[in-house]
Formats: C-alpha cells, sequence, structure tokens
C-alpha cells in the first residue's frame, strides 16, 4: 500500500486490534507485532486479527520485544506501543518479574531500536493506574503518580522511559493514560467481559467490595481516536489524560449491562483486593486542547455494543464453554469475577 506506515505492538489484544483495523480503514499499512503471551488463550488473540489478516495492507510478526533481535522490526513512520502484560492483581508476588520484562525492559528495547529513526511520533499506551488514589478528582496530567499497584509502577516506569527518550534524543514520543478502557473484544479477564459471559450463562457475577467504586470508563472507539489524535496533531507532546467519557459506579454499570442483555444479575460480592483504587475521574481538558479531542461514546452505549458482541459470540453457552474458534475457554473457573482493574 503507498502511503504511511505504521508498527503496532500488541496488535492481537484488544486495543490493538481495534487500532489496526481503524488504520488499515484509513488506508494505513500496518506491521502487527504480538508474542501471544500465556497472559490468555492464543486463539482469542487470533481471532482479534481475522479481519486484518485478510487486508493486503497488513502484516503480522510474532516477535517477543524482550528476547528477539529487534534489528528484525521494519522502520515506519509512526509507532504505537501498546504490548505490555496487564493486570492489577496479579502484579503482586512472584509475577512480578514478567511484569517488569514486559512492560519496562521490552519499553527501553524498543526505544533503542527506534531512538534514531525519524519518527513522525511514538505513542506509548499509559495507564489511569500510574495515579493509584490520586490527589484530586478530575485527576489533571500535573498531579504527582502514586501507583497503588505493582502494575501501576512498570507502567509508570515505562512513561518515564519514553519521555526521557524524547528529552535525550529527539524522539517525538506522547504518552496516553487510559482510563477503564471497554467495549467488543475486551480482554477475557476484565469485568465487563466476564460479566458479559456470567450473564449469557445464566452464572452468578463477583463484585469486589460494595460496587460503589467510580470508574471512569472509556469505550475502545474514543482511545484508538485518541492513538490517532496523538500520531497526527502537530501540538502533541508529553502525556495525556484518555478519560472523561463516562464516570459511574461499577454498581450502575452493571445495571446498564442487565438491560443491554436483558437478564437480572446475581451478585456475589468480594473482599477489595490491594490495589484497586476506589476510584478514578480524568480530567481530558488537555486531551481536547492539544489534539482537539475528548471521549464521546457514552456508558450506555457503549456497554450495548459490548453486550451485543458478547451475544453474538456466546449467545445461550454455559459461562465456562469455549467460544466458537477459540478452543479451550480463556481465564479461570469464576467467569463473572471482576479484575479489579484501573
Amino acid at each position: 500500500m503507498p502511503g504511511p506506515h505504521a508498527l503496532v505492538t500488541g496488535a492481537a489484544g484488544f486495543i490493538g486490534s481495534h487500532l489496526v483495523e481503524r488504520l488499515l480503514a484509513d488506508g494505513v499499512a500496518v506491521t502487527g507485532v504480538d508474542c501471544f503471551t500465556e497472559t490468555y488463550d492464543a486463539a482469542w488473540k487470533r481471532r482479534n486479527l481475522e479481519r486484518a489478516a485478510v487486508h493486503s495492507g497488513f502484516r503480522l510478526l510474532e516477535l517477543d520485544l524482550v528476547r528477539a533481535d529487534l534489528a528484525a522490526l521494519p522502520g515506519a513512520d509512526v509507532v504505537f506501543h501498546l504490548a505490555a502484560q496487564p493486570g492489577v492483581r496479579t502484579s503482586w508476588g512472584a509475577d512480578f518479574p514478567v511484569y517488569l520484562e514486559r512492560n519496562v525492559l521490552a519499553t527501553q528495547r524498543l526505544l533503542e531500536r527506534f531512538r534514531d529513526a525519524r519518527l513522525e511520533r511514538l505513542v506509548y499506551s499509559s495507564s489511569s493506574s500510574v495515579y493509584g488514589d490520586a490527589e484530586r478528582y478530575p485527576t489533571p496530567e500535573s498531579v504527582v503518580p502514586r501507583p497503588f499497584s505493582p502494575y501501576g509502577v512498570t507502567k509508570l516506569a515505562g512513561e518515564h522511559l519514553a519521555l526521557l527518550y524524547g528529552r535525550n534524543f529527539g524522539l517525538p514520543v506522547v504518552a496516553l493514560r487510559y482510563f477503564t478502557v471497554y467495549g467488543p473484544r475486551q480482554r477475557p479477564d476484565m469485568a465487563f467481559q466476564r460479566f458479559c459471559r456470567a450473564l449469557l450463562g445464566g452464572e452468578p457475577i463477583t463484585v469486589f467490595g460494595d460496587g460503589r467504586q467510580l470508574r471512569d470508563f472509556t469505550f475502545v472507539d474514543d482511545a484508538v481516536e485518541a492513538n490517532l489524535r496523538a500520531w497526527r496533531s502537530p501540538a502533541a507532546a508529553g502525556v495525556y489524560n484518555v478519560g472523561g467519557g463516562s464516570q459511574v459506579e461499577l454498581r450502575e454499570a452493571i445495571t446498564i449491562l442487565e438491560r443491554a442483555l436483558g437478564v437480572p444479575a446475581r451478585i456475589h460480592h468480594a473482599e477489595r483486593p490491594p490495589g484497586d483504587p476506589q476510584r478514578t475521574c480524568a480530567d481530558a481538558s488537555r486531551l481536547e486542547a492539544d489534539l482537539g479531542f475528548r471521549p464521546r461514546v457514552g456508558i450506555e452505549r457503549g456497554l450495548a455494543a459490548q453486550a451485543e458482541w458478547a451475544r453474538a459470540r456466546w449467545g445461550g453457552q454455559p459461562a465456562g464453554a469455549p467460544a466458537p474458534g477459540t478452543g479451550p475457554g480463556p481465564g479461570p473457573a469464576n467467569p463473572g469475577r471482576a479484575a479489579g482493574r484501573t
């Protein structure tokens, strides 16, 4: 394909696969990079790329950013770095070295690969988890980050690495702090995906805490648009919150899903886990001022889209049954267990 070329790491993931499709639709050639880690079923991720895989402008490199020779990565006009080890609850304890490798070392190696390249932009995917229990709400980018989980620490470290490569080597870097992204193809371990599968399968859902925790929910299409603006907007620089679309309590979101799926929820409450903040709320005014964009998809419309996708994929199957074409059912045994993400 003539025109620009994008490199997308984590291309087979939730946000990455949506970004790949949008880039291809906009006439951008895409090289996707993914190493299909054990975090969840690789067949699930490959299915995320079904549409992209038949597009002439797309190719996939199965490559581990931590161990591979990154000279194998092609040159590009823009790099979107979404590859990471996700999850707040699982970042404690013995798995922490995995987070160090995939969120910090992988980022450093990618930055080294492109530090002298003539990129238009390198867009780093960060997280609202860097704020932890923030000093104030809505939370602007100027608030001092205080991560509340090891995951948040590693995402902040990756963000700092990206920004210091910008300051030292002139790499045109932008970091996006996502606030609880949801929508079709959401990871199987994330709360709304688990809730949908449980509701459709007639199973109970487990909510950590009393369900009153507030989250700033961001629909995946809005997260994708923020990535494109971060690349194409001349004023883009530094760090941006990607949120501000819908701040609601978790229990309200469950009610919306009940309406969308036409199924009442049976809720079991469990103790809120370490690392799970009570509230997130983005001040997205900088995103609007510099990039001309504010998330637009409200929680009712966004959850309706996710519920429709879930219904098409699972219908009335038991929650533990494998989705068509995905092999063994991904995730642990309790399909309705909230993941505690930020």
